[in-house]
Order: structure tokens, then C-alpha cells, then sequence
């Protein structure tokens, strides 16, 4: 096994290694999958090279990397937003294209929080996380923003599940950082989402108010049954809450593991070797 300690620093034990199945091999429905997946902006450079990924259902999921490394181009892929260059993806077993009605439905229970949050700034609370429930109304009520009484409960429900009931009226510019984090995963919980994609949301929030947001997160994951896949440049933070941690380097996925509590029970290197992944360990752990 690999232990790490309240420092983050990582022990490991070769043996016990050895004789522990990866999670790879665990049989497991899987909600998304990548195989030799390439994805290009400008058909000269790749922002990714040759990812492969398969994530289990109810995972909570964390992908760690420097600014400019691919995880957003991750999202985005798993999103729906961008197809790739080269390579295979599956979103719940369909291949994403907007063509395909079956692609379409699933599109609808993904719920995405950009780095941007994506609020309405000068519209209320309640009404931003209604944006949430767009999807499910017909069509005259969508141009007129009509939503049914039961919606407009059911975004209340959320309100109070997120930690924001009494404050339905007030306009998103007027909130903190962190209650509108709260509201944007409000909005993607309105969705009713099998999956839940964030994208660097605690990246500018304080120590403790973004282990609320995370636990936060968490905790609709369990209610909801979500797979929750999140985005950090912070090692310390993804191996506190997630349960399997990627690491992206330049494009290319150079580590995977797998947490149960403080414990590793998987560790895919890649092209690494053991010394560079300490490494960059206990440098994290010292920032």
C-alpha cells in the first residue's frame, strides 16, 4: 500500500503493491471513457496527447495540472463542448454528437461550472439556478421563462441544500466569492445531472472556505448519486477529497491513482518514475 500522511508526504510498500489488483481491473460500470484521445485548437500543436481515461460511476474524480496543461480540454471533451482530433470517447456509453438524440438526453444530465461560474449578474439567485431546469420545459415556456410551480420548489429545495435559503431575491453581483460558487452548483444540481463537471471552482477562495465549497460538492455527490469529476492545480486538495486523482502534465496524463481515506491503493506512473512523482509530491506539499 501507499500511505500518505497528514503532511502529504506518500510511503510506499512494493510488496503490498504487488499484491493489490489495480482499480483498472475492478469490475465497474463505466460512465466515461478515453482512449488515445488527441485534441488540437489550431491543427499545429496538441493541447492533448494520447489520454486515456475510464471512470467509474459514482467516482468522485479529480484532475490536477498547471495552467495550460489540458484539464479544462478534458471537460470540455467530456462536456460535449469540443470532439477530439484523434481517439475514442464514450459519455455513458454514446459517443458525443449532436446529432444523435440518445448523446442529446445524456447532454441534458451533465452539469458544467466553468472557471467563470457563468452567473447572470444582474438577476436574482433563484433565478439562476432556474436556468438549471431551461432543459425540461417546452418550448413557449422557455422563451418566457415560465417555470412550473414544482420547479421553482425544487430550485428552493437546492437553495437549502447549498446553504443559500433566504437569500432567493438577491442579485448574483451581490454575493461573495463563495456563495457564488454555491449558486453555480445549485444551477448544475437544478439540472437533475447523472454528472457533475467543475472547473477550477475554489481556485481563488481561502483554505476554509474552500473546503466548505468541496465538502459541499461532496455531499450532493452522496445525496444525488452523482460522478463528480473537478478540476485543481492543488495536489493536497484533490488527494483530501477524491477518491481517484489523474495528474496532466503538457497534454499528457502522466499519473493516476487511486484513495480510499488516507490510503493509496493505486498508482499508475505512466512514463514517470517513482523518484520524478516524489518529487513533485513533496514539492506540492511544501508550497
Amino acid at each position: 500500500m501507499i500511505r500518505a500522511n497528514k503532511n502529504w508526504h506518500i510511503r510506499i510498500d512494493i510488496n503490498s503493491m504487488a499484491k493489490t489488483p489495480p482499480f483498472s481491473l475492478i469490475s465497474t460500470k463505466k460512465i466515461i471513457q478515453m482512449n488515445d484521445v488527441w485534441t488540437s485548437y489550431d491543427s499545429q500543436s496538441y493541447a492533448l496527447e494520447g489520454v486515456n481515461l475510464s471512470i467509474d460511476r459514482g467516482t468522485n474524480y479529480a484532475i490536477v495540472g498547471q495552467s495550460g496543461s489540458g484539464k479544462s480540454t478534458l471537460l470540455k471533451l467530456m462536456n460535449g463542448m469540443m470532439t477530439p482530433s484523434k481517439g475514442a470517447i464514450k459519455i455513458d456509453y454514446q459517443t458525443p454528437n449532436m446529432n444523435n438524440k440518445k448523446f442529446k438526453k445524456i447532454m441534458h444530465t451533465i452539469g458544467y461550472i466553468p472557471q467563470s461560474l457563468g452567473l447572470v449578474k444582474n438577476v436574482s439567485v433563484l433565478d439562476n439556478i432556474l436556468i438549471g431546469a431551461l432543459p425540461r420545459l417546452n418550448k413557449l415556456q422557455s422563451i418566457l421563462k415560465q417555470f412550473p410551480e414544482h420547479e421553482i420548489q425544487e430550485a428552493k429545495r437546492i437553495l437549502k441544500l447549498v446553504g443559500l435559503s433566504g437569500k432567493e431575491s438577491r442579485k448574483a453581483y451581490m454575493l461573495s466569492g463563495g456563495e457564488k460558487r454555491r449558486v453555480a452548483i445549485a444551477r448544475a444540481l437544478m439540472q437533475k445531472p447523472t454528472i457533475l463537471l467543475a472547473d477550477e471552482i475554489v481556485s481563488e477562495l481561502d483554505h476554509v472556505t474552500s473546503r466548505e465549497i468541496m465538502n459541499l460538492v461532496l455531499d450532493a455527490q452522496k445525496k444525488m448519486n452523482l460522478t463528480a469529476i473537478m478540476v485543481h492545480h492543488d495536489m493536497k486538495l484533490a488527494l483530501e477529497f477524491a477518491n481517484r486523482v489523474a495528474v496532466i502534465k503538457e497534454g499528457q496524463k502522466i499519473l493516476e491513482i487511486g484513495v480510499e481515506g488516507d490510503t493509496i491503493v493505486d498508482f499508475q506512473t505512466g512514463d514517470m518514475s517513482i523518484e520524478e512523482i516524489m518529487e513533485m509530491y513533496n514539492t506540492d506539499s511544501k508550497e
